[in-house]
């Protein structure tokens, strides 16, 4: 994981809310991925991960910031001087249905990034491509000719996938894209995105919301919280010892099979989540936080490196353990 594919320094997004005022959906976030590796992004629903997804594969532009991708600077790119990337990055949705054209059959969704691209040099060798990856993903080459309607979510979340390794990307990033299956199919579509990695040496921006998917299929995590990254580091390093108050929270709320556990002595987080809209000054995280300072309510911590990760904590080793 040497070689830097993408790298963010500083993206901030804000949207307008009107009357003046703004939704700060990504604010500050600079990270790295590599190639062939897989970063997960967790945190609640609204906290900017999959606006952060979408500045990553250069579908919105940035506020402010820097977007870097093999070295060179494409935040100022539009979408003709982007083209030469395009075809790197590539999307699975968390909604099935909504991701596949109703109208169009198997054959065609699976062959149109083959087409745009023209990866095949006639419409049968395409369609050969199409029975290809499609037996790649685990979906029969009897589908061709069907429509999205008649496969069930897991099919369909297959079909979804064949479509994003169709035109040979770099970097896929999956939004959510188990969240909407069963518990077994959710097992099987993430053993198959770990084997397709393997073989095509993807990397992979996974967002999700949940702890347990994300650290199965994830080498590094960073956790966001009202748009801006709380920690990032290894996997088990945030899992085993987390840096950040928020992200033991998280953890920490993660049931468990245990009839020992003591759930009455597990600290919860106390109040609501601040708007984005008007988010709080200094830490975002202090109104939530027991172990919040003056400096914690008045100064923005910064994002730094701390024991091989990063974390934005004025009072990281409180909770060190």
């Amino acid at each position: 994981m040497s070689n830097i594919l993408i790298e963010a320094q500083g993206l901030t997004k804000e949207f307008p809310a009107g009357r003046g005022k703004k939704v700060h959906a990504v604010t500050d976030v600079s990270l790295r991925i590599h190639e062939g590796e897989t970063l997960g992004i967790v945190g609640e629903s609204g906290c900017g991960k999959s606006t952060l997804g979408n500045l990553l594969a250069h579908l919105l532009p940035p506020t402010s910031g820097r977007l870097y991708v093999r070295g060179e600077d494409v935040t100022d790119f539009n979408d003709r001087q982007f083209l030469k990337y395009r075809r790197q990055f590539q999307m699975i949705f968390q909604d099935t249905g909504a991701a596949l054209d109703p109208r169009m059959t198997i054959r065609d969704i699976v062959a149109e990034p083959l087409e745009t691209y023209r990866v095949c040099p006639t419409p049968e060798a395409t369609t050969q491509k199409v029975a290809e990856l499609l037996e790649a993903v685990g979906v029969s080459g009897e589908a061709l000719p069907r429509y999205p309607h008649q496969f069930s979510g897991g099919q369909r979340q297959r079909i979804g996938i064949a479509r994003a390794i169709a035109a040979d990307p770099a970097l896929i990033v999956c939004d959510e894209p188990v969240s909407a299956l069963d518990v077994s199919v959710q097992n099987q579509i993430l053993n198959l995105l770990g084997d397709l990695k393997k073989s095509r040496g993807l990397a992979y921006l996974f967002i999700s919301h949940d702890l347990s998917v994300v650290r199965y299929i994830s080498d590094r995590i960073g956790v966001m919280f009202l748009g801006r990254l709380c920690e990032l580091g290894d996997t088990q390093d945030v899992f085993h010892r987390p840096l950040h108050p928020y992200t033991r929270f998280l953890l920490d709320a993660i049931p468990v099979p245990d009839p020992r556990r003591r759930d009455d002595k597990i600290e919860l987080m106390k109040g609501e989540i601040p708007s984005p809209v008007n988010p709080p000054s200094g830490c975002r995280f202090h109104p939530l936080c027991p172990y919040a300072s003056e400096e914690c309510r008045r100064e923005v911590p910064a994002f730094r490196d701390l024991e091989g990760r990063m974390v934005a904590c004025h009072h990281p080793l409180k909770i060190s353990h």
